[in-house]
């Protein structure tokens, strides 16, 4: 049996989040499907899976339904597949930030990066002078990056504002493009970086996802696989299924 699996997350204002948790979990249940969820105040994150007609029931509710009332209506959602269930059960969690970067003052509602689509990433990453920036942590960039990135050599994400404070210079680094699995560690790291004085700041509208479902091979710029937060471990080229033996932190 295959399962589609959804990888999703909005930022969005969610102010009675703690109450949408059992609802949600419910909701799941009766679809038989397994993953996890996280809600905060800002916003919900997921990777979830089960069948094909059931997780488009679970997209159809959360985007559409009366649970969340219109507010998760511009997921930014991928699809992919898993041979086996990659999941061992549901969880539905609450967190202070559905992305941890334990800064106050940054927040995605009010600010992020530029967005770059998937068909413009090669041509932007060779701009001369652009600063191609891997936000994500180092056993995920040991799997794979793309050709030139920038290794933060982070252990989890939360570290990324003592890199960029040490690191970087919003005098000396006019240009930053900077990419994430998913896209939701861009949100929040590119709106840091422009509270901080940064200017020209993009980022891979999807993540790297998006690039690899969207990107031939033969045109890619990417090398290695990416590390996916469930039981598959790693997707490539198309969103295929590669084993690898890397374990990592829930973080995105």
């Amino acid at each position: 049996m295959s399962y589609k699996v959804a990888a999703f997350y909005q930022f969005t204002p969610l102010p009675d989040f703690e109450s949408l948790r059992e609802p949600l979990r419910n909701m799941c249940a009766a679809l038989d499907i397994k993953g996890i969820i996280l809600l905060a105040a800002e916003g919900i994150n997921g990777t979830v899976a089960g069948n094909a007609v059931n997780i488009d029931a679970l997209m159809k509710q959360i985007q559409q339904g009366a649970l969340f009332g219109g507010r998760t209506n511009n997921l930014e959602l991928k699809f992919s597949t898993a041979s086996d269930m990659p999941f061992n059960r549901m969880k539905v969690r609450l967190k202070k930030e559905i992305v941890t970067l334990k800064d106050g003052g940054t927040d995605p509602t009010r600010q992020v990066g530029t967005y770059v689509d998937a068909q413009d990433w090669n041509e932007l990453i060779a701009r001369p002078g652009m600063v191609l920036l891997d936000t994500r942590n180092d056993f995920e960039v040991e799997m794979g990056t793309f050709e030139g990135a920038v290794d933060p050599h982070i252990k989890s994400f939360s570290e990324f504002k003592e890199f960029a404070d040490h690191t970087l210079d919003p005098a000396r680094d006019t240009e930053i493009a900077m990419f994430c699995t998913g896209g939701i560690r861009c949100e929040k790291a590119s709106s840091y970086l422009l509270s901080r004085g940064f200017k020209n700041v993009f980022h891979l509208k999807g993540g790297i996802l998006k690039y690899l479902e969207t990107i031939p091979e033969g045109e890619s710029r990417w090398k290695g696989d990416c590390f996916v937060f469930d039981q598959r471990i790693a997707l490539s080229h198309g969103l295929t299924e590669r084993a690898a033996q890397l374990q990592g932190d829930d973080d995105e």
